[in-house]
């Protein structure tokens, strides 16, 4: 997968990008992740891409030449979708990175001020994403934060190509619990089932966990999770006041 990331501050990525899964994915040939620094796009020699608002009002906008003129020079085809991080787009979830990851090639443009001048929004952004219902100061960390689980989706990047299936939120469930060594720590101890070697007892276990753990941190996604009537009667059984598959 090829990503551009067009950012008013390209620093901000290198520490992110040059560790970990990430920076293994990139020596691997796996991601290839191009910052783009906005200024270098821009028409003045003061490299200005901000300006006042029009109707006036706090804070600054972003102008749309510079970004016009940065995504037409780096994505040169219809198909790349246009990406702006924005408090104001579509939230961000497991199935659109899931999405974006069978994409070939993602371009990111990081929002600041008080945003972007609506023609480009209207005109050049093909998709507007947030995390959720706050503000940062810009783009730069959701947009860091949206690479980081698409990568997690691209063959390999993971080691296994359904590591990444197993996951919180994959299958519209979370995860249940886990426990590695020792045995034994301060009188508390892993299951026996998980050291018992019995692998259909075990799946079974770790998914009566996940539908244990989602019913009670996070109920509000049964309601869109795809369940079995088997684990609509399990519900039923923990939680009598949970709904059962197909019901609200």
């Amino acid at each position: 997968m090829w990503i551009d990331v067009i950012t008013l501050f390209p620093g901000m990525f290198l520490g992110p990008l040059q560790e970990s899964i990430l920076k293994r994915a990139q020596q691997r040939g796996l991601l290839n992740i191009v910052l783009h620094h906005l200024r270098d796009y821009a028409f003045d020699r003061h490299q200005m891409t901000d300006d006042v608002p029009y109707g006036g009002g706090a804070g600054m906008v972003m102008r749309p030449e510079p970004l016009f003129r940065a995504v037409e020079a780096i994505a040169s085809d219809d198909a790349t979708p246009i990406i702006l991080l924005t408090p104001q787009g579509r939230r961000f979830d497991q199935a659109m990175a899931r999405a974006l990851a069978a994409r070939p090639r993602l371009l990111f443009i990081c929002g600041h001020y008080e945003g972007v001048d609506e023609r480009a929004r209207e005109h050049l952004v093909t998709e507007e994403l947030s995390l959720g219902d706050y503000v940062l100061t810009g783009g730069e960390l959701a947009a860091m934060v949206v690479i980081d689980a698409v990568a997690r989706w691209i063959p390999g990047v993971l080691g296994a190509d359904d590591a990444a299936s197993g996951d919180s939120h994959a299958s519209g469930l979370l995860e249940g619990a886990q426990y590695t060594r020792p045995a034994r720590f301060r009188g508390w101890d892993v299951p026996d089932v998980l050291r018992s070697g019995h692998h259909a007892a075990i799946a079974r276990w770790q998914w009566e966990q996940s539908l244990r753990r989602t019913a009670s941190r996070r109920p509000d996604l049964l309601a869109q999770a795809d369940l079995s009537a088997e684990a609509g009667a399990f519900l039923q059984e923990i939680h009598p006041a949970l709904r059962e598959p197909g019901t609200q």
